[in-house]
């Protein structure tokens, strides 16, 4: 069944672009070590706040990779860039 795990996170404004550069890097970095990714999005509400959104094949796929974030090249930078991280992790039951 197909996970969607979703961060929220604050950056400073100063630091959106860097952040978003790093993400990519940290997004295209998981997809080379770890099967399993198939889709991100991005997303900044009104008041700043950040959501990042990354859908899995399967649990044991997103696991994985978690279980090894501190392998993965350029993870420790993106990290840094932002606050407050707040993880979800949810089965994704339909879409259409």
């Amino acid at each position: 069944m197909a996970i969607l795990r979703t961060v929220r996170f604050t950056t400073a404004p100063e630091q959106a672009a860097a952040m978003q550069t790093a993400r990519t890097a940290l997004i295209a970095a998981t997809r080379e070590r770890f099967d399993g990714l198939t889709a991100t999005r991005l997303t900044r509400l009104e008041d700043g706040t950040w959501i990042d959104h990354w859908r899995w094949e399967s649990a044991a796929h997103m696991q994985s990779a978690l279980d090894n974030a501190a392998s993965i090249p350029g993870a420790g930078e993106a990290f840094a860039l932002i606050a407050d991280p707040q993880p979800e992790v949810a089965e994704i039951v339909d879409e259409v």
